[in-house]
């Protein structure tokens, strides 16, 4: 399988991995681009598949630099939701076909860079915090989370609305999604069958470019200037989404 990968594809999957290092390590919003990238260079749901042990890694960085900045009770009220979530997610996307499983993470990326959006633009940032909006948004996060490796964009919503501050959103989070992507592994390899002995070595080959990202990341995420970047972010995975439609 690897020798039959072109040039293109693994530069748009270690691409793919940069963005998931650039993200753990707390550049939120972007990672919508990670996954429009690594669903250009595989077919779209063997391309979960792929992901998902990339993301644990890049996890396991983030629990262990923000680790003292996790707060566990926003992850035992919200985690909940998202593992129901994700079991939905593991029914709706077992029975879709490749091209039907393309257009809902195309959907899901569209929606999601819309979502994001519009919370930029909105002028007052309040948000409910009932815990009928933690379950909603909660299984929202599972479902795209499980079909597309999405829920980023709507944890990033519960935070805001618990309004954590920086370096704990990005601790608490980082635990969260380790959690998240570790439930998620066994679907994968039983159910849809996305995770083989041939992805792994896939992953074994992009891991510098996470290693690469993480540190980038941090670097970054104390001088980026967020308005210019999150717009240019939003433009660019729109576009990829687009062009996963047609691929």
């Amino acid at each position: 399988m690897t020798s039959e990968i072109s040039p293109t594809a693994w530069m748009l999957a270690a691409s793919a991995a940069l963005v998931i290092g650039l993200s753990k390590a707390g550049i939120k919003g972007i990672a919508v681009v990670n996954v429009t990238l690594m669903a250009l260079a595989f077919e779209t749901k063997e391309s979960t598949g792929i992901v998902v042990p990339l993301l644990i890694i890049g996890d396991l960085f983030a629990v262990i630099y923000y680790n003292r900045h996790a707060q566990w009770s926003y992850i035992l009220k919200f985690l909940p939701w998202i593992i129901l979530g994700i079991l939905i997610g593991v029914l709706i996307g077992n029975d879709l076909d490749e091209n039907t499983f393309k257009i809902w993470m195309a959907a899901i990326i569209l929606i999601s860079v819309a979502m994001m959006y519009w919370w930029d633009r909105r002028k007052s940032k309040a948000v409910p915090s009932h815990w009928l909006f933690a379950s909603m948004v909660g299984m929202m996060a599972g479902i795209t989370t499980m079909i597309g490796n999405l829920g980023g964009a709507f944890s990033n919503i519960y935070f805001l609305a618990m309004r954590v501050p920086k370096n704990q959103f990005i601790g608490t989070a980082a635990w969260l999604f380790l959690i998240i992507n570790l439930f998620k592994l066994p679907f994968h390899i039983y159910v849809w069958e996305t995770i083989t002995t041939q992805t792994l070595i896939i992953n074994l080959k992009l891991l510098p470019a996470i290693f690469i990202g993480f540190f980038i990341g941090l670097r970054l995420v104390k001088i980026i200037k967020e308005d210019f970047y999150r717009k240019m972010i939003l433009v660019l995975t729109a576009l990829g989404a687009i062009l996963i439609l047609f691929r």
